[in-house]
């Protein structure tokens, strides 16, 4: 993936040959999309490591061009507003992320340890990096403090089991932007059926995570 305007082109996510190149106004509402949609997601979704390397050297791109700019023109201060709030998504996108993470790390750790190869990555390196070292400080502070003072048979702890997992029976608010036809419903008592909806393009509705998981994964709906 790469920002026409930015420097060093990025491979696409499928991982082939074939770049996707966007402009700098789709990168910038590809990472809106990937920040709302991980703001309102119970659990943790894939990384957008290429969303991440593109908008960071498309904030150098736009800084070095505010700085050949003439001071005190209207646009420069413009453009500088327009670089803190993409700084600011950017920054809550990854802060999120990193919140699911502290939150759910065994999960987490769990569910990239038994994914399938050539399925994506819900982490980046350097989230794995730092789930792996959060569990181990995790560990060592629950031996230390509690469980080394506890008898024998007691100072095992499995932190899957003791660790919440995300709810992925929560209802999310969701923005259609691709049209789906018989999105299987599960029943909401048990006098009920599954049933099918059809999800019109520009709709929005309120709707059980786990029924849509896929979709937003897909970017066929937006989370709001």
């Amino acid at each position: 993936m790469a920002a026409a305007g930015a420097e060093g082109p990025e491979r696409d996510s499928d991982g082939g040959g074939e770049e996707l190149e966007l402009t700098p106004a789709q990168l910038i509402r590809s990472l809106e999309q990937a920040w709302l949609n991980e703001k309102f997601a119970p659990e943790l979704l894939e990384s957008k490591p290429e969303i991440i390397e593109c908008v960071v050297e498309q904030l150098d791109h736009m800084e070095a061009n505010l700085k050949r700019a003439k001071g005190g023109d209207l646009k420069v201060s413009i453009h500088q507003m327009e670089i803190e709030r993409i700084r600011y998504v950017l920054s809550s996108y990854l802060r999120c992320r990193l919140v699911k993470i502290e939150k759910f790390f065994p999960h987490v750790l769990e569910k990239e340890k038994s994914r399938a190869e050539g399925e994506p990555s819900i982490l980046s390196p350097e989230e794995f990096a730092f789930a792996k070292e959060y569990m181990a400080n995790t560990e060592t502070y629950l031996k230390n403090v509690g469980l080394k003072h506890m008898p024998p048979n007691l100072q095992k702890v499995s932190l899957l089991k003791s660790v919440p997992k995300p709810n992925l029976d929560s209802f999310v608010f969701l923005r259609v932007l691709e049209r789906q036809e018989n999105i299987l419903v599960e029943p909401e008592f048990d006098e009920q059926r599954e049933y099918t909806i059809d999800l019109e393009e520009g709709s929005q509705h309120l709707i059980r995570y786990k029924v849509v998981a896929p979709l937003v994964a897909s970017g066929a709906v937006q989370l709001i």
